[in-house]
């Protein structure tokens, strides 16, 4: 355990050794929450979108954020594995499991970090404009809801990380923030839309963890158990492939 302890440090200083990437990862989701917000702000009140309501901006933002947290995984990961670095370590013996949670943990605070900014900046915004906060209670419950989203965009950090190169992964990565705030119905009510973009949304996992977390910010339960499956086995194949395919690299460049 020492040794995924002290290879989550290392990889933690070098997610802080690029101040512009952080920055970003943090910045760029408050942006978006306050552009949102000017937007339902113009519109008029019998045009007003329910999506841009903070109670349903808000989670869809931070579900945003976690797919930043997927690039800077597979950049990071990539990036290792181009400098050779991860070469060095392949013949410590330590399992790719072990290896792989050393990307993991700090990558898991950064995701945490990145949704209380996110929802403090959403208090703030809701105070402002109609002297209201969101429910704590129910911030907290959606966060650990959010929880196996941020789980599942990590482990396609890897996955992205371990298959493509530093100059592919991030390309690869962008394309697939752009499917799944869409998909996800960040932006967008997929449920208004219906047919069969409904149907596909389902089956993929981001649009059943944008449903979470904003179900459970209003203390709701609806639908948890059937999107919590959706999402745990999509977890389950995207970490086995992770696995899979760093331990693939490993055995072939120990030969």
């Amino acid at each position: 355990m020492r040794t995924v302890y002290v290879f989550a440090v290392r990889n933690g200083k070098e997610i802080l050794r690029d101040p512009l990437s952080y920055l970003f990862a943090l910045g760029f989701p408050v942006v978006m929450l306050g552009i949102m917000t000017l937007v339902n702000s113009s519109l008029p009140k019998e045009a007003a979108l329910n999506i841009f309501q903070m109670e349903n901006l808000a989670p869809g933002v931070s579900l945003f954020g976690f797919t930043f947290v997927m690039l800077f995984t597979a950049m990071l990961v990539a990036k290792d594995r181009s400098t050779a670095f991860l070469m060095r370590l392949y013949a410590a013996p330590v399992s790719s499991g072990r290896f792989l949670a050393g990307y993991v943990a700090p990558m898991v605070v950064l995701g945490i970090g990145q949704y209380i900014i996110t929802y403090l900046t959403a208090q703030g915004i809701l105070w402002m404009e109609e002297g209201k906060l969101l429910s704590f209670s129910g911030i907290c419950l959606s966060l650990l809801a959010s929880i196996p989203a941020l789980l599942l965009f990590i482990g396609l950090g890897l996955l992205f990380g371990s298959l493509l190169s530093d100059k592919a992964a991030p390309g690869v990565a962008s394309i697939l923030i752009t499917v799944a705030t869409i998909l996800g119905g960040v932006w967008m009510d997929i449920e208004t839309v219906g047919g069969s973009l409904l149907q596909v949304a389902k089956i993929l996992p981001f649009f059943p963890a944008t449903s979470l977390a904003r179900t459970t910010l209003s203390v709701g339960y609806g639908h948890m158990e059937q999107n919590f499956m959706v999402i745990g086995l999509w977890i389950v194949a995207v970490f086995f492939l992770a696995v899979w395919r760093f331990s693939w690299n490993r055995s072939r460049d120990l030969k």
